[in-house]
């Protein structure tokens, strides 16, 4: 079973998004976390969009990138262009993927687009992982 890590600055809207995705899309399949450079919280509006598509994300929690090892994960994607500031061993992973993502915390009415952009290349990725 592959191990994805989704890495954004806060760990609050789009890595929750691309965690929730993957534990539905891909359940049974792959092992899924997220983190943040920091932790902070789920954001309302990720859980609002998450719903609307029918996966609760209520559970899911923030948590640092500092609690994880790296070789934990076979697939570390960041979601916000903070690839550059992980740690070497985060991007010598298997498979390593910024996909800069526009940021719905800064203007909630992109939350569905932002959404969908992140179930597509979810989708993409674990067809590559299978």
């Amino acid at each position: 079973m592959k191990r994805i890590m989704f890495v954004c600055k806060k760990n609050s809207s789009r890595s929750q998004m691309a965690e929730g995705f993957a534990k539905s899309l891909g359940e049974g399949k792959v092992s899924v976390t997220s983190s943040g450079l920091e932790a902070s919280q789920v954001n309302p509006h990720a859980i609002e969009a998450m719903d609307a598509v029918g996966i609760d994300i209520r559970s899911q929690t923030s948590n640092a990138l500092g609690e994880f090892q790296p070789e934990d994960f076979d697939a570390v994607i960041s979601l916000c262009g903070c690839g550059v500031n992980l740690p070497e061993p985060w991007v010598l992973r298997e498979i390593f993927e910024d996909w800069q993502l526009d940021d719905p915390a800064e203007q909630p009415v992109i939350f569905p687009r932002v959404r969908e952009e992140v179930r597509s290349r979810v989708i993409t990725l674990l067809e590559k992982l299978a």
